[in-house]
């Protein structure tokens, strides 16, 4: 789906590394919307409030991300039912970190349960 004409205001976690290359994540009235910035295509998944604060419920439970050598480019793939985003192990990582630290809680206008002391 494509978001509506509104430029986005997209936001990345602060673990991310130098430049602008990261997991971005962007909101719209009662839409979320998620990119890989470095993504040739600008592939945007679409997704609903409560399915986002399901994601960072569930990634704020998680150990924190470390450091995986070699595997740090790996891809990871952020899917929905018609959309994939593509995404590397370190950038993954990186957003994790931000929504351990509550930088995503404000797209939902609420805490985020889980959320790290």
């Amino acid at each position: 789906m494509e978001p509506s004409m509104t430029p986005l205001t997209w936001q990345k976690s602060s673990y991310c590394p130098e430049g602008n290359s990261c997991i971005h994540i962007a909101a719209t009235p009662g839409t979320i919307h998620l990119t890989e910035s470095a993504d040739p295509n600008k592939t945007i998944l679409t997704t609903t409030p409560a399915a986002f604060g399901a994601l960072l419920t569930a990634l704020k439970k998680e150990p924190a991300p470390t450091s995986r050598g070699n595997s740090d480019n790996a891809p990871v793939y952020l899917r929905s039912a018609d959309t994939v985003v593509t995404t590397d192990r370190r950038k993954w990582s990186a957003f994790v970190l931000g929504v351990q630290a509550g930088e995503f809680d404000h797209f939902l206008g609420r805490k985020v349960d889980g959320a790290a002391a």
